[in-house]
């Protein structure tokens, strides 16, 4: 495993701040109900790495769907050269810590995402 994809950490965005996460990146699409942007301590908010408005849902978590899912979700971000770009870019600097608001902690896109980029940590856009 590389360094990159070492540097790959997922957690709830209302879980505390720790100075373990190194650059917080948001990945919702929509901002998280009930975080003050002061208060959310983000380094950047990258929308477009979020699946699409139609597969979030047509997901909405619900676990059936789980592999479906991230079939579909991998899929897009195959597609999603820029943003998976720029997630690499910040990986490549250090830690990173992928924020997300969903209530299952076992079954949410932030998990696939860091799975996909653990996966192409080699690859370049």
């Amino acid at each position: 495993m590389s360094d990159l994809a070492n540097n790959i950490r997922v957690k709830r965005i209302y879980d505390p701040i720790g100075t373990e996460d190194g650059t917080r990146v948001l990945v919702d699409r929509l901002w998280p109900r009930g975080v003050r942007k002061q208060s959310a301590a983000l380094s950047v908010w990258l929308k477009d790495i979020a699946p699409s408005r139609e597969l979030r849902q047509w997901f909405d978590h619900d676990p059936a769907r789980w592999e479906e899912f991230g079939r579909r979700y991998r899929a897009e971000l195959h597609r999603n050269k820029a943003s998976v770009g720029q997630l690499r870019d910040i990986l490549k600097r250090g830690r990173a810590t992928l924020l997300y608001a969903a209530h299952d902690t076992m079954h949410n896109h932030a998990l696939i995402l860091a799975d996909y980029m653990r996966a192409h940590s080699g690859d370049e856009t």
